[in-house]
């Protein structure tokens, strides 16, 4: 039997890590008492406050319905408040609330946690060589979506990562 294209299994590959670290993340989330999902929207959100719900939808590829459920449960929970933005009467931004500080502080030593777990055996130059192999992938996505009409999307995710 003939072996299949490498680009092939690079691509599966990179789904199955993907998809297994969702289901991992997912796991681990849940000590808290969230989901994976309200993790990335407390990331986003320290990353830069302040965001109208639909630039953080757009951001994170998500419906706006399916953020507004995200949403709603961690303002339920305290961790976030929308303001209305001054600007537009029928936009809301975000911020984080007090309570969230300390639970991205766990978060953030979680997700250290799980990476080392994750990479472990693979040596920094290895590590270094893949995130720029990745970052090479990444753009080259980015140019390739962006010929097909999704520009304001592209621009949105590099000025907040």
């Amino acid at each position: 039997m003939p072996q299949p294209p490498i680009e092939r299994e690079i691509a599966i590959n990179i789904m199955d890590v993907a998809r297994m670290l969702r289901t991992y993340s997912d796991q681990r989330a849940r000590q808290f008492g969230i989901s994976r999902a309200q993790w990335v929207v407390l990331m986003r959100l320290d990353r830069s406050e302040g965001l109208k719900q639909s630039e953080l939808a757009e951001i994170l590829d998500l419906q706006p319905i399916s953020l507004t459920r995200l949403l709603d449960r961690l303002a339920e929970n305290g961790l976030i408040e929308r303001r209305p933005d001054p600007n537009d009467r029928r936009a809301n931004r975000l911020y984080l609330m007090p309570a969230a500080r300390p639970l991205l502080i766990q978060l953030g030593d979680l997700g250290q946690e799980m990476m080392s777990e994750v990479l472990d055996g693979v040596d920094k130059e290895t590590r270094e060589r893949l995130l720029r192999n990745l970052t090479a992938m990444k753009d080259n996505l980015r140019a390739a979506i962006g010929g097909s009409g999704s520009q304001r999307n592209i621009e949105m995710v590099e000025n907040y990562e």
